[in-house]
């Protein structure tokens, strides 16, 4: 319970037990008023907070303030104090999702508040250019007088680099680039403790250069962006930096993947690149706290999409794809220790951070603030209208598929349904491989599907998951694991959560669910329409020509 409660029940108490006491009673009557007023400026100040963004890349649903709900997964086995006291301390949303599985489109959908359909060239990852027309909320920030900075990425890649956070002006690289090579770096160290130390004090000295630069009285907005989440992370990191035993992931990976030692370590050593995100988080939140400034500040921590080079992750709208974590903290501005459930889109984070500093929220956005949700004292569903999101990608990879072609897809999650509609399905959804659009002859050696993207698959990056699926993929008891990873997909892919919830029966031909499957896809046509979905308005072709598709744009 907030101090100001606490001390108003003791007032009351104090003032039962002294009542007859006319002077007495009167002060207290004063003092109640102050109490009161400091009790409700609290939660409702108009005073513009700092805002501070954790946005690690390519971090799927994984820490340790998931595992109670979800037990018998690998948030058992991570470690992440940092998000989890975040999530302690503010909110923890359970239903929170991108809009596009892909990195720039996603952060175009989050840094303008819109669909990723709605941001022209800032659609697709190869050849992505942003409008400088469309308004990003760190730009406005900037306008009203705030503070801006970022360290890392923001969005790329893309051109011009990072435009819609203003670019290289407002980079703040000085002490270092090379906490986003986390394990790479630690990994060749000879003391690698001390490399530890250094990457952490690399994340401390960026902030502080920040910081420096701030005008006094000026609220600011930081946007921390590792990388270190994304490939290519070394192998047996997880276990020799973290202690992370992949061993401890046995009986604990989504049933799409095969549980044999060679993913498991995959994957210990990608929750190792989380938990170094994690410790970078507890560097920032200390500084806050060393400079008085992190209970008005807006705490955010989230990531762009699933995990990398994993089947039905990255580049897929499934949950293992567009699913992620999500915790805000802001002092005592929102009640602490609760769980919502509400669905939540990252579009909608932009919205939230222009009312939070008290601005106007442009209508183009398409995002809705979620700021009802931060001020409410409830966990659970708390807004029933906020039951279900949209999600989609383009083009990711160019080269993936012939003709520089995207896989076109569009989503409505609900808490009891996934629907999805695929609008190529003669295409491949990771991209043509040999045997898979390509003649069996050419098939690249395990080495390089393990390290070039590009040697197959174009839309599932190099990893050792992917080579030992690509060995596997004759054997016949590995078929499934097969098709869940390359297979072609139906126009139109039907999953019962309830029943199903790592969607892996598609019922979209169940006779006795046609008409729910009739109702989410009306339902999400509408959406589509609503917001101008290229996909599904006038201008249907609009994806399938340059430059969002077709030879790739040279920026």
């Amino acid at each position: 319970m907030p101090f100001f409660r606490k001390t108003f029940s003791h007032l009351i108490l104090d003032f039962h037990l002294s009542c007859h006491v006319l002077t007495i009673s009167l002060s207290l009557v004063g003092l109640f008023t102050a109490v009161s007023t400091l009790g409700a400026s609290t939660r409702s100040s108009s005073a513009r907070p700092n805002i501070l963004i954790a946005f690690a890349d390519d971090w799927g649903k994984y820490a340790g303030a998931y595992s109670q709900r979800n037990p018998g997964t690998p948030n058992d086995v991570i470690t992440t104090p940092h998000f989890d006291r975040i999530a302690s301390e503010g909110v923890l949303f359970h239903n929170a999702f991108v809009t596009a599985p892909s990195c720039t489109p996603c952060r175009s959908s989050l840094l303008s508040g819109q669909y990723f359909w709605r941001t022209g060239q800032g659609a697709i990852l190869q050849g992505a250019v942003w409008d400088s027309n469309i308004p990003s909320f760190p730009l406005l920030l900037n306008d009203s007088g705030y503070h801006i900075g970022h360290s890392y990425k923001v969005w790329i890649p893309g051109t011009p680099k990072n435009a819609p956070y203003g670019g290289e002006q407002f980079a703040y690289n000085r002490s270092g680039n090379r906490f986003s090579r986390f394990s790479q770096t630690v990994s060749a160290s000879s003391n690698p403790e001390a490399a530890k130390a250094a990457l952490l004090k690399e994340v401390s000295g960026n902030f502080g250069d920040f910081i420096s630069e701030r005008p006094d009285g000026a609220p600011f907005c930081y946007w921390f962006g590792p990388t270190n989440c994304h490939r290519k992370w070394t192998k047996g990191s997880g276990a020799a930096l973290w202690g992370i035993d992949p061993e401890s992931l046995k009986g604990k990976m989504p049933p799409f993947l095969p549980d044999v030692p060679e993913i498991r370590q995959d994957f210990a050593d990608y929750l190792g690149e989380v938990q170094a995100f994690d410790a970078a988080l507890g560097v920032l939140i200390r500084e806050l706290e060393r400079l008085g400034e992190l209970d008005n500040t807006l705490v955010l921590v989230s990531g762009d999409h699933g995990i990398p080079g994993f089947p039905r992750a990255k580049c897929n709208l499934y949950d293992f794809g567009v699913a992620v974590p999500l915790a805000i903290r802001w002092g005592n501005r929102i009640f602490p220790e609760r769980n919502v459930d509400d669905f939540v889109n990252l579009m909608d984070l932009a919205p939230t951070f222009l009312e939070a500093a008290s601005l106007t929220v442009p209508e183009i956005m398409t995002g809705k603030s979620i700021m009802p949700l931060l001020s409410s004292n409830q966990s659970g569903q708390i807004n029933q209208a906020r039951d279900f999101v949209v999600t989609g990608r383009e083009r990711h990879v160019a080269s993936a598929r012939p003709g520089e072609l995207p896989y076109p897809q569009r989503a409505i999650r609900t808490s009891d349904y996934l629907y999805i509609r695929n609008f190529h399905p003669e295409r491949w959804p990771m991209g043509i491989a040999p045997g898979f659009g390509l003649p069996e002859a050419q098939w690249p050696n395990e080495n390089v599907m393990e390290k070039n993207t590009f040697a197959a698959f174009g839309d599932f990056d190099a990893s050792p998951t992917k080579a030992f699926l690509g060995s596997m993929r004759h054997q016949p008891e590995m078929k499934a694991f097969i098709d869940f990873a390359f297979g072609r997909r139906p126009a139109e892919e039907l999953y019962d959560l309830r029943e199903d919830p790592h969607q892996l029966t598609n019922l979209a031909s169940d006779a006795t669910l046609q008409g729910i499957r009739a109702e989410l896809s009306d339902r999400l046509l509408q959406v589509l329409i609503e917001t101008n979905d290229p996909r599904v308005t006038e201008n249907i072709q609009r994806y399938e020509r340059p430059p969002y598709a077709g030879p790739l744009m040279k920026n």
